[in-house]
C-alpha cells in the first residue's frame, strides 16, 4: 500500500502560496554557478561577437542578413537569432527546464521540498515559473546585447530586406525585436519538453538532453525533403520563419503557423508533465524516471499531436508537395532584383529607376526542366529581364541559385560582370560589393502562385 501526497494542510499550518515557492525555487536556480555564468555570457557575449564580427574584412555571408554587418548594426542581432534559434536556445532550455526537477532526484531532497510546502501542485507551477523567468532573462539578454553591439560598432543604419527592399532604421529595430518575439514560441515548445523530461526520466541525463535532442532532430528533418505541411507542424519552424517578416509584402503565414504550432506544443508537453508529476508516488525513493513511462507518457502523445498538427496543416492551408515553384522562384528572384538594381543605381550616380520602371521578370530552371520545375537544391538558373526607360534593347542578367527545403535562396551572379559581377561600390558607410552580385531572397512556401 502507497502513500500520497495530498493537497490537505495541518489545521493551524500556514498554506505556503506559489508567490513564495515561486520566489524561493528562482533563489535556488540563481545560486547555481552555472546559472549565474550563462546569465552574464548571454548579457555579454553577443555584443562582443556582433562587433568583433562587424569589424572583419570577412563576413558570415552564408547566414541570413550576415552578409549586411557591415553597413548596419540591425543585421547583428539576426545572425544571432540564427545562431540561437539552431544551438544556443535548445542547449539554454536543456540547462534550465531539462533539470528543474531532475535535480531534486540527484540531491534527494523531494521529501524536504514536499514536507515545506505540501503541494505538488504547487510546487511544479513555482519550478516552472521560474524556470520560464531565467530562460526569458537569458533571451532578453541575447537580444538586448547582440543590437547594442551592433548599433555600436556600425551605426544606427537601414537595413537591405530579404527581398531587397530598404527597411529604415526604426522599421528595422522593431522587426528585429518582433522577430526575436516570435522566436520566444518555439523557445517555449522546448521548455516544455524539458520539464517533461524532466519529470518523466529523473536523474537520467536523457533528461537534460531531451530538448536539445528534439531541437537537432528538428534541424534534420528540416534539411530533408519534406512536404511543407509537415515542416509548419514541426514546433521549431517559427525559428525559421520569422525571416519573413522582412520582405516588402510581409509572409505571415507561415509564420503564425509556427507560432501557434509551438504554443500548442508548449501547452501539451507542460500539461503532460504537470500530470505525471502530480501522479508520482514520492515514498517510493526508487520511483524517480523511467524510460518505459517517458515512451508512454512523453514520447507517444506528442507523435500523436504531430500527426495531428501535419492534418490539421495540410487540411487548412493546402500545402502540398514542398512548396518550392517555379513560378514562385520566379517571383522572389525578380523582385529582389529589382529593389536591389535600383539601390546599385543610386549608389553608382546613375539616373534615378523605380521598381515599376524596370519591369523586371525572370525566367528559371532547374536541371534541364523548365515546365514544372520545382523543389530544393543548387541546379536552379535564372535569367533576368528588365527595362530602363527610353532605353529599347532589353536588358538580361544570369544568377545560379541554391534554394534550401525552407524557402531560403542564394543568387550568384553569372554575368554580364557589368551588372552583377563583383565589383565595389561606394555607399554612405564605406565601399561595399555590388548589391547585384549575390543576394538572399525567400520563397514563402504557402504563397500562391501567378500564372
Amino acid at each position: 500500500m502507497t502513500a500520497t501526497i495530498t493537497e490537505n494542510v495541518t489545521v493551524g499550518t500556514p498554506r505556503v502560496s506559489v508567490a513564495r515557492a515561486y520566489r524561493f525555487e528562482l533563489v535556488k536556480l540563481l545560486s547555481q554557478w552555472r546559472i549565474r555564468l550563462v546569465i552574464l555570457a548571454c548579457w555579454i557575449a553577443p555584443a562582443l561577437f556582433v562587433a568583433a564580427v562587424s569589424q572583419q574584412d570577412s563576413l558570415p555571408v552564408d547566414t541570413l542578413f550576415g552578409r549586411w554587418m557591415h553597413a548596419t548594426g540591425w543585421a547583428g542581432p539576426l545572425v544571432v537569432l540564427g545562431f540561437a534559434g539552431t544551438w544556443a536556445l535548445p542547449l539554454l532550455t536543456s540547462l534550465v527546464a531539462g533539470d528543474v526537477f531532475a535535480s531534486e532526484d540527484r540531491l534527494g531532497t523531494w521529501r524536504h521540498l514536499l514536507v515545506a510546502v505540501r503541494s505538488p501542485r504547487r510546487i511544479f507551477a513555482a519550478k516552472a515559473l521560474a524556470s520560464l523567468t531565467i530562460i526569458l532573462s537569458l533571451v532578453a539578454g541575447l537580444v538586448c546585447s547582440s543590437a547594442v553591439g551592433g548599433v555600436a560598432a556600425v551605426g544606427n543604419q537601414p537595413l537591405v530586406g530579404l527581398d531587397g527592399h530598404l527597411l529604415s532604421a526604426g522599421d528595422a529595430a522593431g522587426k528585429v525585436f518582433l522577430a526575436w518575439a516570435c522566436a520566444l514560441a518555439p523557445t517555449l515548445a522546448l521548455a516544455a519538453i524539458g520539464l517533461l523530461g524532466s519529470v518523466t526520466l529523473g536523474r537520467s541525463p536523457m533528461g537534460l538532453l531531451l530538448p536539445a535532442l528534439v531541437a537537432l532532430a528538428m534541424q534534420l528533418a528540416q534539411m530533408l525533403p519534406l512536404p511543407v505541411a509537415v515542416r509548419l507542424a514541426l514546433p521549431g519552424y517559427a525559428f525559421i520563419s520569422w525571416n519573413g517578416l522582412f520582405t516588402s509584402t510581409a509572409q505571415l503565414d507561415p509564420l503564425l503557423i509556427g507560432i501557434v504550432v509551438s504554443l500548442v506544443w508548449a501547452v501539451a508537453a507542460t500539461g503532460l508533465a504537470c500530470l505525471l508529476f502530480l501522479r508520482r508516488d514520492f515514498t517510493n525513493l526508487t520511483d524517480d524516471g523511467s524510460p518505459r513511462r517517458a515512451l508512454v507518457a512523453g514520447v507517444l502523445p506528442l507523435a500523436a499531436l504531430l500527426a495531428l498538427t501535419v492534418g490539421v496543416v495540410a487540411g487548412t492551408t493546402g500545402a502540398m508537395g514542398s512548396g518550392i515553384e517555379r513560378t514562385k522562384v520566379q517571383d522572389s528572384v525578380a523582385v529582389a532584383f529589382a529593389h536591389l538594381y535600383r539601390r546599385q543605381t543610386e549608389e553608382l550616380n546613375r539616373p534615378a529607376v523605380t521598381e515599376a520602371q524596370l519591369k523586371a521578370s525572370a525566367a528559371c530552371t532547374k536541371g534541364s526542366v523548365t515546365d514544372g520545375a520545382q523543389g530544393a537544391g543548387n541546379d536552379w538558373r535564372c535569367v533576368v529581364s528588365w527595362h530602363l526607360p527610353d532605353v529599347v534593347a532589353t536588358g538580361t542578367a544570369i544568377y545560379q541559385l541554391d534554394v534550401t527545403p525552407d524557402g531560403r535562396f542564394v543568387a550568384d551572379g553569372d554575368g554580364p560582370k557589368e551588372v552583377n559581377g563583383f565589383f565595389l561600390v561606394r555607399t554612405p558607410v564605406g565601399d561595399a560589393p555590388n548589391p547585384l552580385w549575390q543576394f538572399d531572397g525567400n520563397v514563402e512556401l504557402l504563397g500562391s502562385t501567378k500564372g
